[in-house]
């Protein structure tokens, strides 16, 4: 029977890899490997899952209990990835795409992720959003226009005015600034 491991802080597909070498060091067989998520055909014993846990956290994630965590750790794992990796846009909106993505009532997964992180979903999406257009302003090869479609912004304006509140600055303020004021994905 197919096992889902779930592994908080995976943010990138670097961070795939990493986890994928902790299970393969510990000599579990792992079918795939997703943000946030390990599949597994045969459990690992509990010695072997707490030197999982061990290794893991040594660098830097965190296995989670299936649960509440899980489901937390499963909505950003898929924002991240919509935002930040998927070439096709959304053809819903994203409370369709994550009810359909995680099988549950979005407004249960809302109440509970705003439970758990003290931030709305749409707070988050709209953070990840952000940093993903100071990733473009600062490789300078879109234009606003380009980017703003690509983050399915509804205008420019949109974008800018979001921007400017998220940040306390214009794109173009941003775009002229030589420091780059960008978090890393996993202190979002």
């Amino acid at each position: 029977m197919r096992e889902t491991i779930y592994i908080k802080n995976m943010v990138c597909p670097r961070c795939i890899v990493a986890v994928r070498k902790v299970f393969t060091d510990q000599h579990v067989a792992v079918d795939s490997v997703q943000l946030g998520e390990v599949f597994v055909t045969k459990s690992p014993g509990l010695d072997t899952l707490e030197l999982i846990r061990n290794d893991l956290e040594a660098q830097g994630f965190e296995l989670l209990n299936p649960g509440k965590s899980a489901i937390i750790s499963k909505i950003k794992s898929t924002i991240i990835e919509q935002i930040h990796y998927s070439t096709e846009q959304l053809t819903v909106n994203f409370s369709t795409f994550l009810s359909g993505k995680l099988n549950q009532d979005y407004s249960s997964l809302s109440r509970l992720f705003s439970s758990v992180e003290g931030v709305t979903i749409e707070k988050f999406i709209t953070s990840q959003k952000i940093e993903k257009v100071k990733e473009l302003l600062f490789y300078d090869e879109l234009t606003l226009s380009q980017i703003a479609y690509q983050l399915d912004y509804s205008s420019v304006a949109h974008l800018s005015a979001q921007f400017k509140k998220e940040t306390g600055m214009t794109p173009t303020s941003f775009k002229k600034q030589q420091t780059n004021k960008r978090k890393t994905l996993d202190n979002l």
